[in-house]
């Protein structure tokens, strides 16, 4: 497989990062995702920092409030700055969560798209014109959810629909394939093995908070669990080595801690390069 727009182990950027970062940049991150929303106006010392960073490295943009499947207009000011944006920073590649976050104002969740035929045609068309104005593919992430309103089919034949009907790509997240499965009881790697394998652009890996024996909560706030680590493993075995995110957002540990992560995730990769995948071996 090719068409990636990255190679190796990435790792989110975050603002308490860029001291850690200003003497030397770990060279085990191949490369770099920040929110736009994060970063589009931002002058100073942190907009300066990330202009040296961009023009030194690999950059992806994952967003956080473009609402592809929300009931508003989508924002087409919004996506005209995205746009430069990404011509500024070099950027690499953009993804959004296949959700939405507002209706006449953010909603401050990533809130469930129904799973229905109707509710694929809207957000394909959506994304369609996402891609239009900005000129490029986008992917869309497979994202946890904890209700199901209106559903007529299963998240993978959703999914799937999605992408095919869009024609766009996806940012596979490994650990929201498990926070589903055992929130909504379905096999984690039966759905791993049912998504377009020549779709997939990047993955993303995280940790989440376990509330209940039955109800896991998605949270980027932890490290990543062995059971999420063996999932990434079997992506890998079936697709492939894809190029892979370590995402943490909250109760952030120093970076070296992190880094622990991303070698995990280098070793991973280095097992599996020299393995064909299942994909390969029976596409």
């Amino acid at each position: 497989m090719s068409g990636y727009p990255v190679h190796g182990v990435g790792l989110g950027l975050r603002r308490s990062m860029i001291d850690s970062l200003a003497d030397q940049t770990p060279q085990q991150v191949n490369f770099w995702e920040v929110a736009p929303e994060n970063w589009i106006g931002v002058c100073g010392r942190y907009g300066k920092r990330l202009r040296e960073l961009t023009e030194k490295f690999s950059f992806i943009c994952h967003g956080l409030s473009l609402s592809i499947g929300g009931p508003s207009p989508l924002d087409e000011a919004f996506l005209h700055r995205l746009k430069r944006f990404f011509k500024e920073h070099r950027i690499c590649y953009y993804s959004e969560h296949l959700s939405y976050c507002s209706d006449d104002g953010h909603l401050y969740d990533l809130m469930p798209i129904p799973f229905t035929e109707e509710a694929v045609h809207y957000v394909a068309n959506r994304i369609r014109y996402v891609q239009d104005i900005l000129e490029r593919r986008i992917a869309v992430e497979n994202v946890s959810y904890y209700a199901t309103p209106g559903k007529q089919m299963d998240e993978i034949d959703f999914l799937n629909a999605v992408l095919q009907e869009a024609d766009c790509d996806l940012l596979l997240d490994v650990n929201n394939i498990y926070v589903n499965s055992i929130n909504h009881r379905y096999d984690a790697e039966v759905f791993l093995r049912g998504l377009p394998a020549e779709r997939i652009r990047y993955i993303h890996v995280a940790g989440h908070y376990q509330e209940a024996e039955d109800l896991i909560v998605d949270t980027h706030g932890a490290d990543v669990i062995d059971p999420v680590w063996r999932l990434l493993e079997k992506a890998y075995q079936h697709f492939g080595v894809i190029p892979t995110l370590l995402e943490r957002d909250f109760n952030l540990p120093p970076l070296a801690e992190l880094l622990q992560e991303v070698d995990t995730i280098h070793a991973l990769q280095s097992k599996w390069s020299a393995q064909p995948s299942d994909y390969l071996q029976h596409g």
